[in-house]
């Protein structure tokens, strides 16, 4: 059976990975791995909606800890295929 990592160790851990981290120039790294592209599958968009729309999003959102524009995107991407 193993021992539970105590926090003690944990800290260790992480001590020795900010070490490694702080220690290295990972530039050549991530530029290699190509992480480091960003790629926008986004566009900017803007419509208008009635307040009573707004703050029913704003609610419904709060309830899934997300803000309102989060919340429409949700909706969206949910049930787009239903039209």
């Amino acid at each position: 059976m193993k021992k539970p990592v105590g926090r003690k160790t944990e800290r260790k851990h992480a001590d020795a990975q900010l070490k490694e981290f702080d220690r290295r120039d990972l530039g050549e790294d991530i530029r290699r791995s190509g992480a480091g592209k960003m790629l926008r599958r986004s566009r900017t968009t803007s419509i208008t909606l009635d307040h009573d729309l707004i703050e029913k999003l704003r609610a419904k959102g709060a309830k899934r800890g997300l803000g309102y524009q989060t919340m429409l995107k949700v909706i969206v991407m949910e049930h787009l295929d239903e039209y």
